[in-house]
């Protein structure tokens, strides 16, 4: 289900004792789309996620670690100016909309109280996140402004009047009386009835219709409606495998339950997790993804290119016997012919017609068709080099956008560094101070036998992890001849279960993740070396075996420790 009324008021449930009365320490902006606050009270700090994301709007509080850039955009700037300080007073709904008010008191550069409200609209591609002054309903900033030709129904600017979206009138299922569902029933079936109560979305229309048909009462409409009075949560999949998370357990919807959680906030941690991070990633990625998807659209058409020189290099036999055949038959060439036809003693004597630059005497025509064939039998090894270097710059970006496809956000600044140390971004005028690849960087696991595997996220961690921090006597991983990262089994010895498991998270964090089928190489890391002058995460090595797994997200992911 999407983030509707019925679930903004479930989910508020368990925020509002939170963070209501706690004062706001700290507003950053990880993302575009995206604002962090972090509420300290009763000596805890608690971090409240929202997003105005066009896909996936939403609030929750989240745990999850969230990387604060170095520079913070405008609309942070206003926030903390007006914000940063201020205790949260209250956390309002509008009845069953899903426009949330966080009312807060703080005091302006005279001491005085103002009251301040910072709305979120989880409104799909128009939602936004909107400070205004309560006394005097002016908007002071907002996270999306809006161009007024875009937008005529109001206006969405700094110093503008506040107003409300245009909201969808419903009946607020919370406040209806037993007398009231009586009356509205009276000419009316289940499904008349459903329509009319705003806040649902079609699956929690679904529901409720269902619960209505088997009993037509108020007590049927309350028990449904008292579901969203709850703190926990449940996620569910779809015949599909697609997953969808409900603050109650449905039964009129052909879903199978996945699991259960008695706290909200943390089941929507879990359920956004892998979505939020790969927009997250993406939006930190977009710069390097323009560049990867640029190079390699050259480097193909450079491959194209230069297989076409090696074809035709390769079948320049026949510049030489033209040539060969002019010489044999000089006599038979005059001056000022555009072409001749003569006889081919390669090819039983067959007529060959020979096109002639009518500038040239027949001899100099002979040899202008040596010195072809010289120039493209001596071309072949040049070609088939560059056509080595261009394939190797392909594999390499192949390799980055794995990479990119397996990071977490606070990985993509790693992935800009490589780029610039290669030259294939430019470095900026105000380097940042490199940070130190450490184990933290790390993804780590630990298999059944209780071993730690380690995982490189990007290809400078691939080498740091692989020539650096790996005993001689480890074991390393990588899938054959696939983009993925380098893995270490951080023993000297290993079972067939370890090799096994290993070898499965090795498949997982590789261009090969979604295959049934994957060949994993492995060997000890002594007989890995990296060639001088090749480039980042790219190494050789002998005397390996291979295996043969399918990647399991669930269960390469259980055995995650970091």
């Amino acid at each position: 289900m999407a983030f509707d009324g019925l679930f903004i008021h479930s989910l508020l449930n368990s925020v509002k004792p939170k963070i209501i009365n706690g004062r706001l320490s700290k507003i950053y902006q990880p993302f575009e789309q995206d604002l962090v606050l972090t509420f300290r009270k009763e000596r805890k700090n608690i971090q409240l996620l929202l997003s105005a994301n066009a896909q996936y709007p939403r609030f929750y509080i989240t745990s999850q670690t969230i990387a604060n850039p170095d520079k913070a955009p405008t609309f942070v700037m206003v926030l903390r100016k007006y914000l940063e300080g201020s205790v949260l007073k209250e956390i309002e709904q509008l009845g069953v909309d899903r426009i949330v008010n966080f009312n807060f008191s703080n005091r302006n550069e005279l001491g005085d109280q103002v009251q301040l409200v910072l709305s979120l609209e989880l409104m799909g591609r128009h939602s936004n996140v909107i400070l205004y002054d309560q006394k005097s309903g002016h908007i002071i900033d907002l996270l999306k402004r809006i161009n007024p030709d875009e937008n005529r129904v109001r206006l969405l600017l700094p110093k503008a009047k506040y107003e409300l979206p245009p909201l969808i009138s419903g009946i607020n299922g919370f406040e209806v009386t037993e007398k009231e569902f009586k009356e509205k029933t009276m000419h009316s079936d289940p499904v008349d009835f459903a329509s009319q109560i705003g806040g649902l979305d079609r699956d929690d229309r679904q529901e409720l219709t269902g619960y209505l048909e088997d009993d037509f009462s108020y007590s049927s409409f309350k028990t449904f409606m008292d579901q969203f009075n709850k703190k926990g949560a449940f996620i569910l999949k779809t015949p599909k495998n697609k997953r969808k998370i409900f603050p109650y357990l449905p039964y009129h919807l052909n879903l199978t339950k996945e699991s259960a959680d008695p706290d909200i906030n943390h089941a929507l941690d879990e359920f956004y997790e892998y979505q939020s991070n790969q927009d997250w990633v993406r939006q930190k990625s977009a710069q390097i993804e323009r560049l990867i998807k640029n190079e390699y659209k050259k480097l193909t058409k450079k491959i194209v290119k230069l297989k076409k020189q090696l074809e035709q290099a390769e079948n320049s036999e026949g510049y030489r016997i033209q040539g060969e055949i002019l010489n044999a038959n000089l006599s038979q060439v005059k001056p000022g012919m555009a072409e001749v036809s003569l006889p081919n003693y390669y090819d039983n004597n067959r007529p060959l017609k020979i096109k002639l630059d009518v500038a040239l005497s027949p001899a100099r025509n002979a040899q202008k068709y040596f010195t072809k064939y010289k120039k493209l039998r001596d071309s072949i090894k040049h070609v088939k080099e560059q056509i080595s270097i261009a394939q190797d710059n392909l594999d390499y970006f192949d390799s980055v956008q794995t990479a990119i496809d397996n990071a977490e956000p606070q990985d993509i600044d790693q992935i800009t560094e490589e780029l610039m140390n290669q030259g294939y971004l430019k470095k900026p005028q105000k380097p940042k101070r490199k940070k130190k690849i450490t184990e933290k960087n790390l993804n780590k696991f630990r298999i059944s036998s209780g071993k730690t595997v380690l995982v490189g996220k990007n290809n400078l961690q691939n080498d740091w992890l692989t020539l650096k921090k790996a005993n001689k006597t480890d074991i390393w991983f990588h899938v054959k001849n696939i983009p993925g990262s380098h893995v270490i089994l951080q023993s000297a010895e290993a079972t067939d279960e370890d090799i096994r498991e290993t070898a499965e998270i090795a498949a997982y964090f590789s261009k090969a993740k979604n295959s049934a089928h994957v060949q994993v190489d492995y060997v000890q890391d002594k007989r890995v070396k990296k060639p001088n002058g090749a480039k980042p995460g790219f190494v050789i090595y002998t005397g390996q075996n291979s295996i043969e797994v399918t990647p399991e997200k669930t269960r390469v992911l259980s055995k995650r420790i970091n």
